[in-house]
């Protein structure tokens, strides 16, 4: 199975919450901006909030974005109609496609054999030795019903990821935790307190007095041991 979202059984992944979370979809981009190129594909772009991030990059000349939901389709052309939108995933991308890099935002734990994606991935940024960026979830000893309930086949460990993405091809140019602070947050509302939803207010303010300081420590003293997400840079390369 490749369809990300299959085994969801939520029809929104709560995007109207999680579009409060404007501070952190900045630093999540900022995080791959130094590797996208000129020509990017954004693996589940879902809505596009993150789409229009992504092509307002200095040097991201094309933005190319792919989401198999139908639903989602339609929500993504009323809002930007100026980005070029393929429906479906990566196996129905056309043959000699190359992109100097692609980035998956919370997607690759949506798909069951996450290591053939990986590896599917790495022939496109093959021809251009381009660079995938990606965000996923992270420690499984948080995975709560709410990952379940959105899909989730797993959360990653650090080494996890790595062991996957050299597999796959890829030379790791970074790889670290993500929000130290959002980890124990995930933890008390959906792993111990079993809540099955985002409250917009706590999102809001999280965004927004929050993860802004504890982003800065972080990402400019010393990376964290935990993290609520794992963000990784590979580059593609031969065997």
């Amino acid at each position: 199975m490749d369809q990300p979202n299959a085994m969801a059984s939520t029809e929104d992944f709560e995007f109207a919450a999680l579009s409060e979370a404007v501070n952190y979809r900045n630093a999540i981009i900022n995080e791959f901006k130094a590797y996208l190129g000129e020509r990017v594909l954004e693996v589940g772009a879902g809505v596009g909030q993150t789409s229009e991030a992504i092509l307002a990059l200095p040097g991201v000349k094309e933005l190319v974005a792919l989401e198999p939901e139908p639903r989602f389709q339609d929500s993504f052309r009323q809002q930007l109609p100026h980005i070029r939108l393929l429906g479906g995933t990566t196996r129905d991308l056309g043959h000699g496609e190359s992109f100097n890099s692609a980035v998956m935002v919370n997607v690759l734990e949506h798909i069951e054999d996450d290591l053939d994606e990986l590896k599917r991935l790495q022939q496109l940024l093959l021809p251009t030795n381009g660079h995938l960026c990606i965000l996923v979830p992270a420690r499984p000893e948080i995975f709560s019903k709410l990952d379940a309930h959105f899909g989730h086949f797993r959360r990653y460990t650090r080494a996890d990821l790595r062991d996957k993405l050299r597999l796959a091809g890829f030379d790791i140019i970074d790889l670290h935790y993500f929000n130290f602070v959002g980890y124990f947050a995930w933890a008390l509302r959906f792993k111990l307190m079993q809540s099955m939803s985002f409250d917009i207010k706590q999102v809001r303010m999280f965004d927004r007095v929050i993860f802004p300081l504890a982003h800065a420590l972080e990402s400019r003293l010393v990376r964290p041991p935990i993290g609520q997400s794992l963000i990784a840079i590979g580059k593609a390369h031969s065997a």
